[in-house]
């Protein structure tokens, strides 16, 4: 087990986050024809929002991120990147169940997108997530509150 600590995002981690998702999602996003090096990192500043987003630190330094951004009648669960060596040792899923007790204390539902064929789907799926719809590019899953 990999111990961890997470902390409010300031508008100072958006070039580490926007890095990190470069790395995270380029073998998704080659394999569906869809990368290209500039507009992934791009994508993430136009929507970085530090007001629902925490920074994940390893042994004091940077290690992912996540946001939940709330709507009307859910939370978006947005931008959960987790450096590529830390991934299936247990720190996603902590995170996640953290966040998803905070949502099912609130009484709402969780939403968010996966790309097609990605391995962070069978996380989702594992804490309740279930499928909404989907496109060509993403899929668009669902976790009613607990």
């Amino acid at each position: 087990m990999v111990d961890w600590e997470i902390r409010p995002a300031s508008m100072s981690d958006v070039e580490s986050v926007a890095e990190l998702r470069s790395v995270v999602l380029r073998a998704d996003l080659e394999r569906l024809g869809r990368y290209d090096a500039q507009r992934v990192r791009q994508r993430l500043r136009d929507a970085f929002d530090p007001a629902h987003t925490w920074v994940i630190e390893v042994g004091g330094a940077f290690a992912g991120c996540v946001a939940l951004r709330p709507t009307r009648d859910a939370r978006w669960l947005e931008h959960f990147y987790l450096a590529p060596h830390l991934q299936g040792r247990g720190v996603g899923s902590d995170i996640l169940r953290g966040l998803l007790e905070r949502c099912d204390h609130a009484g709402v539902p969780v939403r968010l997108n996966v790309l097609q064929g990605s391995p962070a789907r069978r996380l989702y799926e594992r804490h309740g997530f279930t499928v909404d719809s989907e496109d060509p590019v993403d899929v668009f899953m669902v976790r009613k509150p607990a």
